[in-house]
């Protein structure tokens, strides 16, 4: 597949959407959608994951077979979602980008102290995850991620297809409508590789000194940055 000469803007991302919302069926339109992007854009689209699971791409490389996955290798992963990210990449037929800050752990601590995250959770977040996908997203011209408007009253409004204006980009959210129900179903029904911290209470899964479990009944994201005043790491906000 080679790269689409179609220029991303506004008023594509707009028809698109207005296109795309109007499907009533989860997986038909997220099907739609990232086939959409794979045949817009060729390989200058890539989804990204924080393999907390494989939908994603499991629902991408039915659509863009080879299709470009970026991982933000931050360094605090959990082990099993490292795991989780070998398996993926080893079942489904995917082109894996592991993206990588440009300090290690050690050399940020040197930097900016130890725990940094305890200190300023936006300041690792933004030297950790934000600033590495700008620099592993400047290849491409459109994207795609896993974001559904049922995780957070931040991301209710989530639009099928957007324009990232901080980026200048396309953005495809396949997932935007799906609900619990319908993650849970697929997975089931597609034998989908899946993180296994979410078996014992992981509903949303980062870097392991700022990810907890969650109790039955809490938000989704409240394991995210527990006692803190944040809810998004800044990558889709």
């Amino acid at each position: 597949m080679t790269t689409s000469l179609v220029q991303p803007t506004p008023e594509l991302a707009a028809e698109a959407e207005a296109r795309f919302e109007g499907i009533a069926d989860p997986v038909e339109q997220a099907l739609a959608v990232l086939t959409w992007a794979g045949e817009t854009f060729g390989d200058g689209f890539a989804i990204t994951s924080s393999m907390a699971d494989g939908l994603l791409a499991h629902l991408a490389s039915r659509a863009v077979p080879g299709v470009n996955v970026v991982f933000l290798d931050t360094g605090y992963h959990f082990a099993e979602t490292i795991g989780t990210r070998d398996w993926i990449t080893g079942v489904l037929p995917i082109t894996l980008h592991n993206v990588q800050p440009p300090l290690s752990v050690a050399e940020q601590d040197a930097a900016h102290g130890p725990k940094l995250y305890e200190r300023d959770p936006d300041l690792c977040c933004s030297l950790r995850k934000v600033q590495p996908l700008a620099q592993a997203l400047a290849g491409f011209v459109a994207w795609g991620s896993g974001v559904r408007r049922d995780e957070a009253v931040t991301r209710a409004a989530t639009k099928v297809v957007d324009w990232d204006a901080k980026r200048g980009m396309v953005k495809v959210n396949p997932l935007a409508a799906w609900t619990q129900e319908h993650v849970d179903g697929y997975i089931a029904e597609h034998q989908v590789p899946v993180n296994p911290l979410a078996e014992i209470g992981y509903a949303s899964i980062g870097c392991a000194p700022c990810t907890r479990p969650v109790a039955p009944g809490e938000d989704p994201r409240a394991g995210r940055w527990a006692g803190k005043n944040k809810v998004e790491c800044g990558l889709h906000v």
